[in-house]
């Protein structure tokens, strides 16, 4: 199992328990992963059992993915890219109509 920041985590087959993917542990992708859980918020470190699933994060829905293109609705992705809509990055980077954040 790989994931990457931003992928769903479904533990154990269970769709009404999701995760995001916010932080990893391994380089490769490899759990235990950092999630924050879509019903409460509450951020845990996972170590996703053997009927859990990656749903990996799609650019073209909107999703931001991991290796820093912007998506199409303009979410800026994490490694700071500037988003389309002129959103500036997480870090600060300059949006592209030229107003940092």
């Amino acid at each position: 199992m790989r994931a990457q920041v931003g992928d769903r985590l479904i533990p154990d087959g269970d769709p009404d328990r999701i995760a995001v993917v916010i932080g990893l542990r391994n380089a490769d992708g490899s759990p235990p992963y950092v999630v924050k859980w879509l019903t409460g918020g509450h951020i845990a470190l996972v170590f996703p059992g053997p009927y859990a699933r990656i749903v990996h994060a799609d650019p073209a829905n909107g999703t931001a993915a991991a290796n820093g293109t912007a998506a199409a609705n303009g979410t800026a992705a994490a490694n700071g890219a500037a988003a389309a809509n002129g959103a500036a990055a997480a870090n600060g980077a300059a949006a592209a109509n030229g107003v940092p954040e």
